[in-house]
């Protein structure tokens, strides 16, 4: 199943899709599928756009993405030379309009529920990874009950949001094409001072009416989504690089003031940097 921006061609005749993705990088192309997605990062690590928010992922992590979510990966290829992710596809009816309804599923409520705003399964990682690694080995029927196994173990999971807000309407091609462009643009060049006028253009609008689209999709403006851009980008510097100084962590993810930095910092991790290194 080759993955395409906004739309994933489906094998025919086939309700549950089993791929792994071997490269150097993630496909970093945004997009969004009817299918829901369930993945194990195998190896790599880097940050993740799920509507509205960055997140980061690393090797180990379970991320669930709903239907039509539009997402994007960027990989950290710096820090591997291959990036590993395993990943089932399937919709709501994939096994009947009617099947995940029935009583004997009444615990995958709330993982549906969930998944509208995508997940990152924080327990009951070692016995779903387990699952997942039989996948590759099985026949379709055996799959399907691996399946069922992995949406009861995540069902009774602690696991987080993924994003606040997404965005009800489908993305057609090119508002996904524009929406990258974005994305793409912040997420490389996050530590330089970027203005209005010049994301704008990217996108191909003027000033205000970027920020009116902007705000519509994403529930928030252009430079909140900047600031957790360089805030995430942050706590990488000051996880994996101990010998940088706070200050010049500030200034590396593109903060005028340290005095800003901290307070972005801690509006958005309720802590502030020195106590985010002092925890890892």
């Amino acid at each position: 199943m080759k993955v395409l921006p906004f739309k994933i061609p489906k094998p025919k005749n086939e309700a549950l899709i089993y791929q792994e993705d071997r490269e150097r990088i993630f496909y970093g192309q945004l997009h969004q599928h009817q299918e829901i997605q369930i993945s194990l990062v195998v190896k790599g690590s880097g940050s993740f756009v799920v509507a509205d928010t960055i997140n980061e992922y690393q090797e180990g992590d379970i991320l669930v993405i709903g239907e039509y979510v539009p997402h994007v990966f960027k990989s950290d290829s710096d820090k591997s030379d291959e990036s590993i992710m395993c990943s089932l596809f399937f919709k709501k009816d994939s096994f009947g309009k009617h099947f995940f309804e029935l009583t004997d599923m009444a615990e995958t409520k709330e993982f549906f529920k969930g998944s509208e705003y995508g997940l990152k399964v924080l327990s009951k990682k070692q016995k779903i990874t387990k699952q997942f690694n039989k996948l590759s080995h099985q026949n379709k029927i055996e799959r399907v009950a691996t399946l069922l196994k992995i949406l009861n173990l995540i069902s009774t999971a602690v696991s987080t949001p993924l994003s606040s807000f997404v965005y009800k309407k489908r993305y057609t091609d090119d508002e996904g094409k524009r929406m990258n462009d974005v994305f793409e643009y912040a997420m490389e060049k996050f530590y330089e001072p970027i203005t209005l006028e010049e994301i704008a253009d990217k996108a191909h609008m003027n000033k205000n009416s970027f920020c009116r689209y902007f705000k519509k999709r994403t529930n928030k403006t252009f430079f909140q989504f900047l600031i957790e851009i360089r805030i995430e980008n942050a706590c990488k510097l000051i996880t994996n690089s101990p010998d940088l100084s706070i200050a010049m962590i500030s200034e590396q993810c593109g903060f005028g003031t340290i005095a800003n930095f901290n307070r972005k910092f801690k509006e958005i991790k309720d802590l502030t940097p020195t106590d985010y290194r002092r925890q890892r």
